[in-house]
């Protein structure tokens, strides 16, 4: 703004006048809205800023006078007793309701439920051991396979008891192992304050309470963490015996008993109506907490109905994520650069004047892809309202046509990868994004063997960007199979190595050469496969080998994979540099375990389970089942042999099995299986 001549400054300031002054009109009386109230704002702080620079512009019809009524490599990775879920996002009454009753479908006629409400969290998700009420190990939430342990590190937390509080009649919760789950947290005040004193040492601010809190539980000197005021929040707990804790409400009386914090906000609620009136009182009150939330967390309160509904990808069927309305601001597209991605897609990217958007700095925001901005019609030099999707992923919504001067140019997509100058193509007419096509493109290169060794892959600890950008800029490396010839007389060379960290990195690389056969297939980054369809893949199909020659059939015929999925595993392995790539890997010694037929009397059965049970949760059934050797499936086929039947049954599974000739048993008779 410093560098505008006095005219642009006036020609600036008029068309933010029309603006503002439309929006207010079209929200106050004509009761509806052109833009969200977060913008707005927005547009009235640039106006404020240009009216400080220029005083002799301010009218008295301004806006501004009218009086106004967001694991570490250096730490021992540890396998999480159960998974740390995440939660599927809502965002409003409909969806609550569309939640609630996919939820009732799968639960006995006459269920009544009610609903455990509480202020989602966000801070960085911790779970906490305990034997015998005494504090052994804190692991962070990492992948939700496994997480870091960080306990020397949540030691120096106040908040966190050392040993378990002896309250009477909770004693009982002081034997045998105890697991408490929550959020470590930097409050709102004590972040502003450890920012005033960095920008009074002329250290750089940071950015937002929960980087901040993340960053400080990742330093490796716990005497550092003491430094700083960090707080730790339960939300759950487990027992060995689930019915120690019938519900979420009586989880929450127990971790306070046992001397944790937990939201004294949280509440045991019946009905949507009573959610949305919950979402509706903290909408506004939120902001009175001493810790950021952008929403709530809304669960089952039942916790055996909570388990028996069991897991659906990533995220518990019993629990959603409510969120409120992302924040939004308004910058100048400064730039529009392309990105290339590890499978070659080439990304629009927005280069923008730096905003502050939902408590952290926003610089750059995805485009996603050619024909969105040109659906947007987003050119560079366009102020647009930017936001993050959930809080987390910023956006560019739409750019404010109205405030045009003439400047803006179109964005036009390059016909060369800017990093490698391959002509740029489409791989199908349903492809939206152009791709680089060109295996050995830097961009991709280092992507590739950066996801390859990522923590939900390989696991590859010393492997982070900076490294393999390292390894392949002196020639070491051009491919992930490339890392597994490797040699400490090679590494030592490089600028960012000594003889310890190089011998420390050929040895993590070399631990790995047998890997999980999901992790593998995680790593290969193969478009659209995620980690649960990588074990999906692996206990379907076994071994690398029977995946590298599955036919497009064989594929779909695994739960969770559909078309667009075999397709992209069918055209990866018959690329032939991915071909080449398998065959590297097999002459470096990379050998992907294969996935075990677990032997037992139930070999070669398939089960299916329709209903619910009693005497243990559908999970159980299927882990119990696996365990024997059999086969856990989701819907009756013609290879399914037992379907077991629970109570409140629904008659389409009856009704196939009973077309296909399946035997049926219940739910006692299984157990008498198992046993």
């Amino acid at each position: 703004m410093t560098d505008m001549t006095r005219h642009q400054a006036e020609e600036r300031i008029a068309k933010l006048r029309e603006l503002i002054n439309n929006y207010r009109y079209h929200y106050h009386v004509l009761d509806e809205s052109i833009m969200s109230e977060e913008a707005a704002d927005s547009l009235k702080h640039e106006l404020s800023q240009l009216e400080t620079s220029y005083p002799n512009l301010i009218t008295p019809d301004s806006p501004t006078q009218r009086v106004a009524g967001a694991p570490s490599p250096e730490f021992v990775s540890v396998e999480h007793s159960q998974r740390m879920l995440s939660l599927n996002d809502v965002f409003n009454e409909v969806e609550v309701a569309a939640w609630r009753d996919r939820v009732l479908k799968l639960l006995p006629a006459d269920t009544k439920l009610e609903y455990f409400v509480d202020i989602k969290m966000d801070g960085l998700a911790c779970a906490l051991h305990y034997e015998n009420g005494v504090l052994v190990r804190g692991i962070t939430r990492g992948d939700g396979f496994v997480g870091e342990d960080v306990t020397a590190n949540i030691r120096t937390i106040e908040s966190i008891p050392l040993r378990l509080h002896a309250t009477k009649g909770f004693e009982h919760f002081l034997d045998g192992r105890t697991e408490v789950r929550g959020e470590i947290l930097m409050y709102k005040t004590d972040f502003e304050a450890l920012n005033r004193q960095r920008e009074a040492a002329g250290k750089p601010l940071f950015a937002n309470p929960r980087n901040t809190a993340a960053g400080t539980i990742r330093q490796l000197d716990p005497s550092l963490v003491a430094g700083r005021k960090l707080y730790f929040r339960a939300y759950d707990m487990l027992r060995d015996d689930p019915a120690n804790l019938p519900t979420h409400a009586q989880a929450y009386e127990v971790m306070r008993a046992l001397g944790f914090l937990a939201n004294r906000q949280a509440s045991v609620v019946s009905g949507v109506d009573a959610v949305m009136h919950f979402a509706r009182e903290w909408d506004t009150k939120r902001h009175d907490l001493p810790f950021n939330t952008d929403g709530l967390v809304v669960k089952v309160n039942n916790r055996r109905l909570y388990a028996d509904l069991g897991v659906v990808g990533k995220a518990p069927r019993a629990a959603v994520a409510y969120k409120y309305a992302a924040e939004q601001a308004t910058t100048k597209v400064k730039d529009i650069f392309i990105s290339i991605g590890r499978t070659g897609a080439a990304t629009p990217v927005a280069m923008l004047e730096p905003v502050v958007v939902a408590g952290s700095t926003v610089q750059m925001a995805t485009l996603h892809n050619e024909g969105e901005v040109k659906r947007k019609d987003i050119r560079v030099g366009d102020t647009v309202i930017v936001h993050k999707a959930g809080d987390i992923i910023p956006e560019v919504v739409e750019p404010l046509t109205t405030l045009r001067d003439g400047s803006e140019k179109p964005f036009v997509m390059p016909e060369k990868c800017p990093d490698c100058g391959t002509k740029l193509v489409k791989i199908n007419a349903k492809d939206a994004a152009w791709r680089c096509p060109n295996e050995a493109c830097p961009s991709r290169s280092w992507k590739r063997i950066e996801h390859f060794a990522s923590k939900a892959a390989l696991d590859i600890e010393g492997l982070g960007e900076k490294n393999v950008i390292a390894l392949l800029g002196a020639g070491l490396v051009k491919d992930p199979a490339d890392i597994f010839t490797l040699s400490e007389q090679q590494v030592v060379q490089l600028d960012r190595f000594a003889q310890i960290s190089a011998r420390k990195l050929v040895a993590a690389i070399q631990a790995k050469k047998q890997p999980p056969l999901s992790r593998f297939i995680y790593g290969l980054g193969i478009r659209h496969i995620g980690v649960q369809t990588a074990i999906d893949l692996a206990n379907t199909f076994k071994s690398i080998e029977s995946l590298y020659q599955a036919t497009i059939d064989e594929l779909n015929a695994v739960e969770g994979v559909g078309a667009i999925v075999a397709e992209s595993v069918v055209e990866w392995f018959a690329e032939p540099s991915n071909r080449q790539l398998m065959s590297k890997f097999a002459a470096n010694g990379v050998r992907p375990e294969t996935v075990a037929t677990v032997g037992g009397k139930l070999a070669g059965l398939n089960f299916v389970v329709t209903g619910s049970l009693e005497q243990m949760s559908r999970d159980q059934a299927a882990e119990q089942i696996r365990a024997l050797g059999g086969t856990f499936q989701s819907s009756v086929g013609k290879d399914t042999d037992y379907l077991v039947v629970g109570k409140n049954v629904g008659a389409s599974k009856l009704a196939k099995a009973a077309k296909l000739g399946t035997k049926q048993i219940n739910e006692q008779a299984l157990v008498e299986m198992l046993a």
